[in-house]
């Protein structure tokens, strides 16, 4: 799995943070998504995916790739 995120669709929500922490973050001063882990382990992987579906600004990528 690789993750990628567009800061400039994120809306700050922090519901990446809330559903994956080990991967995503969000910058003190504005609150816009800081990924961690660009090729999380697979145990992460369906809160990772679970974060993509949720974010109100569709701002996570994930591909599937090895």
């Amino acid at each position: 799995m690789k993750v990628t995120i567009d800061q400039d669709k994120c809306c700050a929500a922090g519901t990446c943070v809330l559903v994956a922490p080990d991967v995503f973050d969000q910058r003190d001063d504005d609150g816009i998504v800081i990924l961690l882990n660009e090729r999380p382990p697979a145990e992460l992987h369906a809160a990772v995916r679970e974060a993509a579906d949720v974010c109100p600004g569709a701002a996570i990528s994930v591909s599937e790739d090895a």
